[in-house]
């Protein structure tokens, strides 16, 4: 499958398409939310599998399933894992809808989801897919009890996504904002939940993005 290859900081290839790609949203997101070295993990519509990716990039070795619905980005991820060896066999790629997928309920330590309508896939952009509904219902599914679930999305719809999530038993535990600099406005906020768990939610300080690079962790 054709191809270009993104490298990340520790020597880790992704590939992507001129259709699926990634950008910083993803990148945030992974590691706002790290999975401990050992834990399960499920990178819910993972696409070209940048999160799941990351997440070993930085350590993770625990099971980590990436979820996704259209085959050529699921085949992406397949064909990154495969070609890097044994090390990477710990990402397990799969073609599901998540809106069915049921396998490992109630065993996951974490899942993260960048929203199919935040990314530039055209099949997914206008929710038609998938809903922020359907989302929080399969990682309440998969998690847990006190397993997180991490999503991104624009501060427009903070107050909805707060609202789903507790619908949906996750309740919100830490919200980052993401800023381009310190006086802008956020243009994205990174939001982690937590199931069946008490009220309680941390500020976290904003995440600055300086000339295209994220001010955030090592990287």
């Amino acid at each position: 499958m054709e191809h270009s290859t993104e490298i990340l900081y520790n020597k880790t290839e992704v590939y992507c398409s001129s259709v699926h790609r990634f950008g910083s949203d993803a990148l945030l997101l992974a590691r706002f939310c790290p999975p401990k070295r050992g834990q399960k993990a499920a990178d819910l519509c993972s696409g070209c599998g940048i999160v799941s990716l990351e997440w070993h990039d930085s350590g993770h070795r625990g099971p980590c399933t990436a979820l996704e619905l259209q085959p050529e980005a699921s085949a992406l991820l397949a064909e990154a894992v495969a070609a890097q060896g044994p090390e990477l066999a710990h990402i397990t790629p799969v073609r599901a809808d998540l809106r069915a997928y049921r396998e490992g309920e109630g065993s996951f330590d974490l899942c993260a989801c960048n929203p199919p309508y935040f990314t530039a896939r055209a099949t997914a952009r206008h929710e038609t897919d998938c809903t922020l509904e359907d989302v929080c219902a399969c990682g309440f599914r998969l998690l847990k009890d006190g397993g997180r679930l991490a999503l991104c999305h624009r501060p427009e719809r903070l107050a909805e996504v707060l609202a789903v999530l507790r619908a949906h038993r996750l309740e919100p535990k830490r919200l980052a904002f993401v800023k381009n600099r310190a006086e802008s406005a956020p243009w994205l906020f990174l939001v982690e939940a937590q199931k069946n768990r008490k009220t309680g939610l941390k500020i976290e300080p904003d995440i600055l993005i300086a000339a295209g690079a994220a001010m955030y962790g090592k990287h």
